[in-house]
């Protein structure tokens, strides 16, 4: 069996092995990793051997690192790092060269349609109806998204929505609220098969799928990384932060924002974001909350964009798509249907 997984911001972790009366036999760890001293390697290979293959990811972590020299360097991955690939092995998992990508790019429609296509494009890459996609968002007014589980009452001051012709949407996905404008943020989501991941756990996924990003983050010469669970920062402050939703059918949405030129003093005037999360942030006050990516490029926001999609494609593939005709009335059907209802607005009121 053969198993990888690239570890975000290090190397490539590589395992082959055979599954024999049961237990993992002739298991050889290889990769672009740095580990001394050398016979570390013959370790953890030793560690492994023998090991029932469905045991979890702590379960080969605590049998590597037991099994090292107390004087070790693993440089690029981590005992945890082997398990993910031995997992990922086990499960089937795919690679992202495995899938033809499409790139949609298409111009701005209302902030809800965002959250509907959103919802219709991950239905059906779950179900086999198109392929996987990375979509940049459009949108042509203000708007709160908020998180699947938040209340509106305790993250919106609806009076300063209404003064601001805001929209509210409620999203699929988990997480917290925020107040985005159009042009001032740079919003992407990715429709991602569940094999992709497999063989991760939730907080793993997040970093592995925005790995790219990052690297794009960095060639425009922002020192960007990621801070669990899933925050994109720099040595300036948050960027931006991402979110997922898993379906039924396995597929999984991952979508993130990051902020280009927000406005900070009408983000703390829409959303009550109270000391205690500003504090759990680091922050002193809202207006450093999220530090903007044009203050750290000098570049438009379209220059930032180019930069990202480049990025994807040398790493992974992909060409340039569009939403179908389909899609389109499909995730009108839902705005109407789901995502305008005040039953599922104020779901939690």
């Amino acid at each position: 069996m053969h198993g990888e997984y690239k570890v975000p911001g290090g190397k490539l972790v590589v395992v082959d092995f055979e599954v024999s009366d049961g237990k993992i036999a002739d298991f050889r760890l290889s990769g672009d990793f740095f580990l001394e001293p050398d016979e570390a390697l013959d370790c953890i290979n030793r560690a492994v051997d023998g090991m029932n293959p469905n045991s979890t990811i702590d379960d080969f972590a605590s049998a590597i690192g037991a099994a090292l020299p107390s004087e070790v360097h693993l440089l690029g991955f981590t005992p945890e790092s082997v398990g993910v690939a031995v997992r990922r092995a086990m499960t089937g998992a795919a690679h992202w060269r495995d899938y033809d990508w499409q790139i949609l790019h298409e111009p701005p429609v209302s902030p809800v349609m965002n959250a509907a296509l959103d919802e219709v494009l991950t239905t059906a890459v779950g179900e086999g109806l198109r392929g996987p996609a990375l979509r940049i968002w459009e949108w042509d007014r203000p708007a709160v998204f908020i998180g699947s589980f938040q209340s509106v009452k305790n993250e919106v001051d609806e009076e300063q929505l209404a003064a601001r012709d805001a929209q509210l949407v409620r999203r699929i996905s988990g997480g917290g609220a925020m107040y985005m404008e159009p042009e001032a943020c740079i919003t992407y989501a990715l429709y991602v098969p569940g094999e992709l991941v497999r063989g991760m756990s939730f907080a793993d996924s997040y970093a592995f799928l925005d790995e790219w990003v990052l690297e794009a983050l960095k060639a425009l010469g922002i020192d960007a990384v990621y801070k669990p669970l899933n925050d994109i920062s720099s040595p300036h402050g948050k960027i931006g932060g991402a979110a997922q939703k898993r379906l039924g059918s396995g597929a999984v949405l991952h979508h993130v924002t990051m902020a280009y030129d927000m406005d900070a003093e009408a983000m703390t005037q829409v959303l009550r974001i109270g000391r205690e999360k500003l504090s759990d942030k680091g922050t002193a006050s809202a207006q450093k909350r999220v530090d903007p990516l044009r203050s750290q490029t000098g570049l438009t926001r379209e220059e930032i964009i180019e930069k990202m999609i480049a990025v994807f494609q040398q790493r992974h593939g992909g060409t340039v798509g569009e939403v179908t005709e389909g899609e389109y009335d499909a995730a009108e059907r839902l705005v109407t249907e789901k995502f305008l209802t005040e039953e599922w607005i104020r779901r939690v009121p």
